[in-house]
């Protein structure tokens, strides 16, 4: 009997402190990070983790010149484009890619490579690659402990993947096409009932587009939305880029009276340095 409490009191241990054991957390030594950036018409997603510098020669004895890297730590580090893309002038078609690289002193190897699945860069096999391409690291005014992914210098069109570790930056060039998709989205929207004239005309105004369409469609908007300070603003920016200064002023002392009733300070502010510019 004394045998068969002795067992049972040892299995409820056992029942009791398994769970408890197998829930043990402890932080990861390189954190994961996934960032994610609106871009033309899509997104870009990187998935890494963060390897820290911790006193280390980083390029040679993490990750030595000439040697492939997993760009990051643990499991290799992945890039999806949701559109077609150019990366340093190289066209991508849309899809998810391992992102490995080759440092070195002069020149660095950016590879895009199909095995999305493996763990470091132990199985990377070159016949997989997708696409090869060099690009010049420059040093960084301060050293960056954390290993760095992040996007920069961001435009509808344009963009930098910026690779940072250590004292070096490796910057690769991202371009789309968005100008041509915009303005075939447009065209087509203008052929259905509720077309989007104001926004047409923004994007009109925004990059170069005919200033006289742009005004046309400026005064096609709904009266209604055409008692908004943001509408006077941006049809006063159309005119006085179009070079009409009296009917800029005009347009913008409307959303200025507009915007004092509304207490909008930020069109306050808009409104009244376009009547400055156009005074001059």
């Amino acid at each position: 009997m004394k045998k068969i409490s002795i067992l049972f009191v040892f299995i409820l241990c056992c029942l009791f402190l398994a769970p408890a054991s197998a829930q043990l957390k402890m932080p990861q030594v390189s954190s994961a990070q996934t960032i994610i950036q609106e871009f033309g018409l899509g997104t870009v997603t990187v998935k890494y983790s963060r390897p820290n510098v911790k006193g280390r020669n980083v390029f040679t004895d993490l990750t030595p010149y000439g040697e492939v890297w997993r760009t990051g730590a643990n499991t290799i580090t992945t890039i999806a484009f949701s559109e077609d893309i150019s990366l340093a002038g190289n066209p991508v078609k849309a899809g998810e890619y391992a992102l490995l690289t080759i440092p070195g002193k002069a020149s660095w190897t950016v590879i895009l490579n199909k095995d999305t699945k493996q763990w470091g860069a132990y199985s990377y096999k070159q016949s997989e690659d997708v696409l090869r391409f060099t690009v010049k690291p420059s040093r960084l005014p301060e050293k960056t402990e954390t290993f760095t992914i992040s996007f920069g210098d961001v435009t509808p069109a344009s963009a930098k993947l910026n690779l940072d570790w250590a004292d070096t930056r490796v910057g690769i060039g991202m371009t789309v096409d968005v100008d041509s998709r915009v303005m075939a989205n447009i065209d087509q929207a203008m052929k259905g009932e509720k077309k989007p004239y104001m926004q047409s005309a923004i994007y009109y105004l925004d990059n170069g587009k005919d200033l006289n369409k742009a005004l046309e469609w400026m005064n096609a908007v709904d009266p209604a939305d055409q008692k908004t300070p943001w509408y006077n603003y941006y049809k006063a920016k159309i005119q006085l880029k179009a070079g009409d200064k009296a009917g800029a002023a005009a347009s913008a002392k409307t959303g200025l009276e507009i915007a004092k009733t509304m207490n909008n300070a930020e069109y306050i502010r808009l409104n009244s340095a376009i009547i400055a510019q156009a005074g001059k």
